[in-house]
């Protein structure tokens, strides 16, 4: 049973995917009718062999890329989807931009005054531990630390959906591990809905509430279920004995997929 303990208020919208299907240039299926039900506030990690279209969905949900089938569907409570932010494998910073003008840059593109953006930029900055390096270039940063970057400049919009490709997947373990611990304390405290794209069992089985793996090309879903594990996620539980097993099992799932699961 999905052990559950208190969240912040759940302020992320609902997202539903119906009979999803995507074929590029009329003969390369990536996704074959791929149905989910994520709720407001949830946090979904979606891992698969390379290539069985977890990006291609994440593409779709974002509205970066269409479908051929089916259809996505963004609700609020309000029923206002709200702002959704992407972050990509690669920062993707501007090198001529410091850290501040880096993470105020989606808000100067909505045209929010300067004091305003730059106000909303430093608590993002500081949502992620980076407040003494505010002024620094992309250059003068170590790769985590980018990669913090471009997890506040999705967060100053304060997005209701944040969308991950595989954010952590070039850092070495250490960082990583460190990234999801803090990326796992900003969820608990915005409540936004997260669907986190990774290679990784370890990191799916710390950061989400519930896991989906998808199958060889075209992308199927042969496994979706909550994850038996507290919602809230501590360095310590890595060790124990309740998160192996889950690993194990996403492991298992993850060679049903591999070997190319009907």
């Amino acid at each position: 049973m999905h052990v559950s303990s208190p969240i912040a208020q759940r302020s992320g919208v609902g997202i539903s995917v119906r009979g999803v299907s995507r074929i590029f240039g009329g003969t390369v299926e990536a996704l074959r009718d791929v149905t989910l039900n994520i709720p407001a506030g949830q946090f979904i990690a979606i891992i698969g062999p390379s290539g069985c279209g977890k990006s291609t969905l994440l593409r779709i949900v974002a509205g970066l890329d269409r479908v051929d089938l089916g259809r996505v569907a963004l609700v609020g409570k309000d029923g206002a989807t709200g702002s959704i932010a992407y972050v990509f494998q690669d920062a993707h910073l501007l090198p001529w931009r410091n850290v501040l003008t880096n993470v105020a840059l989606p808000l100067e593109l909505m045209g929010v005054p300067y004091g305003e953006r730059c106000d909303s930029a430093r608590a993002a900055i500081e949502s992620v531990g980076l407040t003494d390096a505010i002024t620094r270039y992309p250059a003068q940063l170590s790769g985590g630390m980018r990669m913090r970057v471009s997890l506040a400049r999705a967060l100053v919009t304060d997005p209701r959906i944040l969308l991950l490709d595989e954010p952590f997947a070039a850092l070495d373990e250490i960082t990583r591990q460190r990234l999801d611990e803090q990326l796992h304390l900003l969820w608990v405290a915005r409540g936004m809905t997260v669907i986190f794209v990774t290679h990784s069992i370890l990191e799916a089985s710390f950061l989400a509430q519930r896991a989906v793996v998808m199958s060889r090309r075209p992308g199927r879903i042969i496994f979706d279920e909550m994850l038996d594990l507290p919602e809230q996620r501590v360095r310590a539980m890595r060790t124990e004995t309740r998160f192996e097993r889950v690993m194990r099992a996403l492991y298992d799932q993850l060679e049903r997929a591999e070997a190319g699961a009907a």
